[in-house]
């Protein structure tokens, strides 16, 4: 086992893989559920004209839960559930390419910022049609749409469950064919591989740093809960700009990253490019506690076990 400064490091080529995807699956379920209502609000303040809606994320959250009720924080939480498929590519990657970086440096943070980049590559190859049709359906509002699309009703109703999805995933395709399903393919990746290759570099350095100046018995598990989110706080903060883009990208359906920046600075100027930010980091705060103890106690969980047996933890 790696042990960098005391934060022992389980490997790839420690785990019970069988162990490992069924508890990861359950886990990541149960963050989703947790956190989902802060995405759909990220998004939607993301999305909007300046202060058109909503004046943040606190308000925001009061205005969908009086007129939508509490059912309106999880629209397109059914399709965006498809997103476990990629959150599985993404560990085995990270872990894969760790394995793999580690015949040609030692160095943690080197193998964390290569493996994260890497994870992300791969799972928004995969998640961004997901995402593309999850964002419309989070944009429905009560009786309108805030995107380019909206739910049309049948004799006065909504149509419900994934009739609504069947409905976006046409009129998306009827728009702008199969490749609609990947607009904002490039500003999802230079969103997400940036986020990803920096939250675990500093998510490492955090705990290293942490470690050195907390006492010996202090527990292992309660560093990596506190450098889990000042990793995500910092990554977010870095990576906000390009998710801002990205999604008025995805939602409003433009072509250029390029122009969607230029619109939004003659629009909002640079305050535009920190929307979302307190949404983004609300969730990401409590999500990566759960994420960082989670995954580091799933990995103790999928341990092989010649090693559970052979070495305390």
């Amino acid at each position: 086992m790696e042990d960098k400064r005391n934060i022992q490091i389980i490997e790839w080529e420690h785990l019970d893989k069988k162990k490992f995807y069924v508890f990861g699956v359950c886990m990541t379920m149960i963050i989703r559920v947790s956190v989902y209502p802060f995405t759909l609000i990220r998004t939607r303040l993301q999305v909007q004209k300046g202060k058109s809606l909503y004046n943040g994320t606190f308000d925001a959250f009061v205005k969908i839960l009086r007129t939508e009720g509490a059912a309106g924080f999880y629209r397109g939480f059914l399709v965006n559930t498809f997103t476990l498929i990629s959150g599985q590519c993404y560990v085995t990657t990270y872990e894969l390419t760790r394995k793999y970086v580690s015949k040609y440096s030692s160095s943690n943070t080197v193998k964390s910022l290569v493996a994260g980049g890497s994870a992300s590559l791969v799972a928004q190859s995969i998640t961004v049609p997901i995402d593309v049709v999850s964002q419309h359906l989070m944009m429905q509002r009560k009786g309108e749409s805030m995107g380019r699309f909206r739910v049309h009703a049948t004799d006065g109703k909504q149509p419900v469950m994934f009739g609504q999805t069947k409905d976006i995933i046409l009129q998306i395709f009827r728009a702008d064919g199969f490749r609609g399903f990947y607009r904002g393919y490039v500003a999802s990746l230079l969103t997400y591989i940036p986020n990803s290759a920096v939250w675990w570099p500093f998510y490492h350095l955090y705990a290293e740093q942490l470690s050195r100046l907390s006492p010996n018995d202090c527990p292992h598990l309660l560093l990596q809960a506190i450098a889990g989110p000042l990793a995500a706080a910092t990554a977010s903060t870095i990576t906000n700009p390009m998710d801002v883009i990205r999604a008025r990208v995805q939602v409003e359906g433009k072509s250029s990253i390029i122009n969607t920046f230029r619109q939004l600075m003659a629009e909002e100027g640079p305050w535009g490019l920190t929307k979302g930010l307190s949404a983004r980091i609300i969730s990401s705060t409590p999500s990566t506690i759960v994420i960082v103890v989670g995954y580091e106690t799933l990995k103790k969980l999928s341990l092989r076990p010649e090693l559970v047996d052979s070495r305390h933890w």
